[in-house]
């Protein structure tokens, strides 16, 4: 039996019905534990952040930004060795095919995509980048009394107080950017009855028994990936 790719074709060059309708559906594994563990994290970091600044918990504050800086950094170089689903060639479709998958938003079929479609890989992108400039900003902030990062002594004030304004400024677009995120999740669950979450969960989403399961990188490459980019973030908080 011929099996499909998993290299994403844009939904309006697709065949009217790809799959057939009496197609047998199995679990199968599309996101690996790495990237499952990296999204929740993320998710509990961002809003541990913001909890301990409104509370001026500032040495976790910091804390919190250096774990959200070795996440980047481990999911930066998991873009290019992690598994299939994890690769930025893989999920990184056209501006042009997202727009297109957008304007099928209503269109209810069955769900078979393997990994992010096409309009998601493009708001991964742009929250990693907001979490980078975030996470980068931090380093050199200085709150205009008793807290600095650990780099603001490399930079004139002017400069840091520039960066921290940038600092506070780029949280309000992660937020809206968290918040277009839930919101495209449950316009997918009611609009096409699409489950975004269970897969991020549980790792397995139900997909035609005759598509190729993405190839999944091993996970003692993951923590030797982790290992690295705790010790650069380490070393770069350490260095003055």
């Amino acid at each position: 039996m011929n099996q499909v790719p998993v290299k994403h074709v844009p939904s309006d060059q697709m065949p009217a019905n790809p799959v057939p309708v009496n197609a047998v559906y199995t679990p199968v594994r599309v996101w690996d534990l790495p990237i499952r563990l990296f999204h929740w994290a993320i998710v509990l970091l961002v809003g541990f952040s913001w909890l301990s600044q409104e509370l001026e918990w500032m040495d976790w504050h910091k804390l919190s930004g250096y774990t959200i800086l070795t996440l980047l950094l481990f999911r930066l170089a998991w873009g290019f060795v992690g598994s299939e689903t994890a690769q930025f060639r893989q999920f990184l479709a056209s501006p042009v095919a997202a727009l297109r998958h957008l304007s099928h938003l209503a269109r209810r079929e069955p769900d078979h995509e393997v990994g992010h479609n096409a309009a998601g890989g493009w708001m991964v992108l742009v929250m990693l980048l907001l979490l980078a400039v975030q996470a980068g900003t931090g380093l050199f902030s200085n709150d205009d009394a008793l807290t600095t990062g650990p780099l603001a002594d490399t930079v004139d004030k002017s400069t840091s107080d520039w960066l921290s304004h940038i600092h506070r400024l780029n949280f309000t677009l992660i937020e809206l950017v968290i918040a277009a995120h839930i919101l495209a999740v449950l316009t997918y669950a009611v609009l096409k009855r699409h489950d975004l979450v269970r897969p991020m969960v549980t790792g397995r989403k139900r997909l035609p028994t005759d598509m190729r399961p993405p190839r999944m990188a091993s996970p003692w490459l993951a923590l030797g990936v982790l290992a690295l980019a705790a010790g650069a973030v380490a070393w770069l908080v350490n260095r003055s």
